[in-house]
């Protein structure tokens, strides 16, 4: 889930980060917008219940409505390898 102002709200964050930016010589910097990267993981029945379930976090918790957008995209879990397979160079 991706959390950051709306465009129409300053964002101090992101002028000090530009800022930091231009003055390390990276002047063709014209905007910077700071946000929230949220990771979650939980049991759903499937996608469509995954993101009724994170957007409703959403609206009641993890993003202000009236200043912030948010968006979410899902990744289905991959499954967990089994013992003996992975990159571990030895079995």
């Amino acid at each position: 889930m991706f959390v950051t102002l709306k465009p129409v709200v300053n964002d101090p964050a992101g002028l000090t980060i530009k800022g930091g930016l231009h003055a390390l010589g990276f002047e063709s910097v014209t905007e910077v917008r700071a946000g929230k990267y949220l990771v979650l993981r939980l049991d759903a029945a499937d996608a469509n219940q995954a993101r009724q379930r994170i957007d409703e976090m959403a609206q009641q918790l993890l993003a202000n409505a009236v200043i912030e957008d948010y968006r979410i995209e899902l990744q289905p879990e991959s499954p967990a390898p089994l013992v003996g397979e992975g990159g571990d160079g030895g079995s």
